[in-house]
């Protein structure tokens, strides 16, 4: 614990940047009609995949309707 407590006040902005975009982009997900790519594999994109799965889904995944 030691080791990590130096980086913890550049750890909690990137944690709650990642909280926030990750929820947002599952909400965008859940109320979005169509999308490109079935909802369930953008679900574990944008879980699993930390800052980039988000950022992925917002530029390729939603399908304008």
């Amino acid at each position: 614990m030691e080791t990590i407590k130096p980086y913890i006040p550049f750890l909690i902005p990137v944690i709650i940047l990642q909280l926030g975009l990750m929820i947002f982009c599952l909400v965008d997900l859940i109320r979005r009609e169509k999308t490109k790519g079935p909802k369930a594999l953008w679900a574990v994109i944008i879980v699993l995949v930390n800052i980039i799965g988000p950022v992925v889904y917002l530029v390729v995944g939603r399908e304008e309707s």
